[in-house]
């Protein structure tokens, strides 16, 4: 598992001087296994939304720092990936949730509350310790205020209810 974080670090720092240089924003760096081969995989985006072209950009300029980089930092082979994050971007960054305000998103949470562990809303308020999600259990409107450090993963979704 250290391993793996320091690819992501290491390809982070890599990465970061080229979407700057395009006025794009770094969303993810991952590194898994999927069956018997690893994928790189690095998530841009711009306002408006990120091209094929512009992953281009940013695939061709990573690959190319990757095969100069000494040591290598990736030993094994593995495929890379640069696209958008798209419609249900993960929620990471500090700057991920302060965009996210007045948004739909999901939220997993480490343990449950009321037995419920997956929740979907609209974040309606952000603080540096909590957020407040407003939400609809069989059409009625609640509203919940989680601790930031009880979320185990957010993302922004799609509502399908019409809220």
């Amino acid at each position: 598992m250290d391993n793996l974080s320091n690819v992501t670090e290491t390809v982070t720092e890599m990465v970061q001087p080229i979407v700057s240089e395009h006025d794009f924003q770094l969303v993810d760096v991952e590194f898994v296994k999927e069956g018997k081969s690893w994928y790189l995989r690095v998530y841009v985006d711009k306002p408006g939304g990120i091209t094929i072209d512009d992953c281009v950009i940013v695939n061709d300029a990573l690959s190319e720092k990757l095969d100069q980089a000494q040591p290598d930092p990736i030993p094994q082979a593995y495929y890379l990936e640069v696209s958008s994050p798209g419609a249900e971007r993960p929620l990471k960054k500090e700057a991920d949730f302060q965009s996210a305000v007045n948004q739909y998103i999901h939220i997993s949470l480490y343990q449950p509350i009321n037995k419920v562990k997956v929740f979907e809303g609209t974040l309606a308020k952000l603080t540096d310790t909590e957020l407040t999600l407003d939400y609809k259990v069989k059409g009625v409107a609640k509203t919940l205020t989680i601790a930031r450090t009880a979320i185990a993963s957010a993302r922004l979704a799609i509502d399908f209810s019409g809220m």
